[in-house]
């Protein structure tokens, strides 16, 4: 079993993802309307937004809270502070 409790919700997620952005290769291969392909590339940023939502929080009440448990604390509220930096 993983540490995370949600790897399997991730995963199912980021598949669906991936055959979203094949579909919407296809689409630009057979020059399918912009605005058509534009909302399915909205799509998959929404979907992606949701797993990072899940991985965060995922993080913090597993990784996070486990540090600041172990003494660790400090360390790991930098690490992740530094995650969301490049997030945003």
């Amino acid at each position: 079993m993983s540490v995370h409790k949600s790897s399997e919700d991730v995963l199912r997620r980021l598949a669906r993802v991936e055959g979203h952005t094949r579909g919407i290769a296809k689409m630009v291969q057979e020059n399918r309307e912009c605005p058509t392909i534009l909302l399915q590339i909205a799509a998959v940023q929404s979907a992606l937004g949701k797993i990072t939502e899940i991985i965060l929080e995922d993080h913090i009440e597993t990784c996070v809270a486990k540090a600041i448990r172990e003494g660790r604390g400090e360390k790991a509220v930098q690490e992740l502070k530094e995650a969301v930096a490049r997030l945003l």
